[in-house]
Order: C-alpha cells, then sequence, then structure tokens
C-alpha cells in the first residue's frame, strides 16, 4: 500500500523494496522448516496426504485414490511453497541494478528540502546511463560542474529553495537563465523528468488496458480507446466535473430531438 501511493518519495520506495526482499528471504532462509512443520501437522490433523515437493501435479484426477479435497491441497501447499520464491523473484526483476540506479539518481537530484538527497555519486551514476548524451569528457565536466552547482543552489540563490521537484527545479532553471551555466546538469535533470513517462506511466497506461478493452470491446477504434484511457488513468480529474456539465455539454454539442 506504501509503495502504490502516488506521492511516494523514491528513495523511501527503494528502501521499502529492499526492505520488502530482506524479510522475504528471511523466511526463505530461516523460517521454511517451521512453516513445513506446521503444514505437516496441518495436513496430519485433517488426514491429508502430504504431497511429495518433487512430483509434478497437472490437471485432471490424480493416480492414486484421493479426494478432491486432497487433491485440492497437494496444490495449494504447492502453490504456498512457491509464493516466496515467485515474490523475491518479481521484486528482483522489478528492482534491478538499472533501475535501482536511474531512480536513486533521480532522487539525488531532487530539490526537496534544500537537495538534502543529493548524492554526487549517484548523479554520476544516472549521467553514464546516457551515453549518446554523456561522452567521457562531459562526464568530466559534470563532475565538476556539480561541485559547483550544490554551492550554489543550496548557499548562493535563494530562488532554489523551497522547490517541491524536478519540475520545480527545471522550471526555476529557466527562470534564472541558470540552464545556460549549468547546462549538462539541465540536461540531466530533462532526461530525468522523461524517465517516468517511459516506465511507470506507460505501465500504468498498459495496465489499465485490460480493464478497458473487453471482450465486449474487442473490437474498439484508437480514437475511443484513447479517449476511455485518458477517462481511467486520469480518473482522479474526471471526478470533480459533475455528470450535469458533462450532459449539458453534449446536448448543446448539436440540435437533439429530445432533452438528455
Amino acid at each position: 500500500m506504501a509503495l502504490q501511493q502516488k506521492d511516494q518519495d523514491i528513495v523511501n520506495a527503494i528502501k521499502l523494496v529492499d526492505f520488502s526482499k530482506r524479510q522475504f528471504q528471511l523466511m526463505r532462509e530461516c523460517k521454511w522448516n517451521s512453516l513445513l512443520e506446521d503444514v505437516s501437522l496441518f495436513c496430519e490433523k485433517n488426514d491429508i496426504v502430504i504431497p511429495e515437493m518433487n512430483d509434478k501435479y497437472g490437471l485432471g484426477k490424480l493416480k492414486r485414490k484421493s479426494s478432491s479435497v486432497t487433491y485440492s491441497h497437494h496444490l495449494r501447499v504447492k502453490v504456498f511453497y512457491g509464493v516466496i520464491d515467485l515474490q523475491l523473484s518479481d521484486l528482483n526483476n522489478r528492482s534491478s541494478e538499472v533501475n535501482t540506479d536511474l531512480l536513486l539518481g533521480m532522487a539525488s537530484l531532487s530539490p526537496v528540502n534544500y537537495f538534502e538527497n543529493y548524492d554526487k555519486d549517484k548523479i554520476m551514476k544516472l549521467a553514464t546511463y546516457y551515453p549518446n548524451e554523456f561522452s567521457a569528457s562531459k562526464l568530466e565536466d559534470l563532475s565538476f560542474d556539480l561541485e559547483n552547482y550544490i554551492y550554489y543552489v543550496r548557499e548562493v540563490d535563494n530562488a532554489f529553495s523551497n522547490l517541491k521537484g524536478l519540475g520545480d527545479l527545471s522550471m526555476k532553471l529557466v527562470e534564472t537563465i541558470m540552464h545556460n551555466t549549468w547546462g549538462l546538469i539541465y540536461l540531466l535533470v530533462k532526461l530525468s523528468l522523461i524517465l517516468p513517462m517511459a516506465t511507470a506511466i506507460v505501465e500504468r497506461a498498459f495496465s489499465s488496458m485490460k480493464f478497458i478493452k473487453t471482450d465486449l470491446r474487442s473490437r474498439i477504434g484508437d480514437d475511443f480507446l484513447n479517449d476511455c484511457s485518458v477517462c481511467y488513468i486520469k480518473d482522479e480529474v474526471f471526478d470533480s466535473v459533475h455528470n450535469d456539465a458533462i450532459v449539458d455539454h453534449f446536448q448543446n454539442m448539436t440540435t437533439r430531438r429530445m432533452q438528455l
């Protein structure tokens, strides 16, 4: 629930993911035997055949005599044993080293609380993932610029205090014409602003497709699909629009035979 909050800080999110991975790994390594004992006692108490973990159980009837309830428990126990491994695998895939470096690099650029998350090494690591934009010589220039930049925005210019995010930082750099002075840093800020559009927001849009393009809408057109997607993804915007305003809008679009 914490990770799904839209205002979740990136650094905190990375820490939560790492904490979850540690907890699952701890359960897998230290609590596995006690879990197995509990499940075995439950099976013995309820006269359920304890399944062989190395056997393969497919759909259909078991060869040996067994009730449907017993067969159901076979499957449930095997699935239950695999849940932890699957969740660990999923967390590792979603929080790969590259993704972690990108997110932490973005967080290090954040101006929140007077750039409290600033970390030069993480920002430099972020820049290395854009070889077309940052050559070896530009990386050297960026390393030099970061030393002066962080001192300037923290100690010299009060215009950079109380900024809320990378978007505010980008606008403030342009507003103060400092995007010319710190050109490489400004470029990295812009790339960081594009990154969520290419990852999380797009992933959310594709996840919404299964709710929008159902069996009843298998032949939905592109325009209608786009309209439905916008309404679904940006639901918080449309919650503030009253139904009467929508009805009046369509009523006034053209002459109609009756009142909507």
